[in-house]
């Protein structure tokens, strides 16, 4: 499942950071980072699925 996540944080940052975390600060900045330019918000996504313990996913 974590390689899913990797995968996803990869290809549509923004959903990776949706699915672990919710709907908050870190999925706006993410929708930022991915729109101002796609790199810094695929770090961000996998910041994010490495950083986090499962307990806010909602998968």
């Amino acid at each position: 499942m974590f390689i899913i996540f990797i995968i996803i944080s990869l290809v549509l940052p923004p959903a990776a950071v949706a699915i672990r975390r919710g709907f908050g600060t870190e999925f706006l900045l993410n929708l930022l980072l991915t729109l101002l330019f796609w790199l810094p918000g695929a770090i961000h996504a996998l910041y994010v699925v490495f950083k986090s313990d499962g307990t806010k996913s909602i998968a």
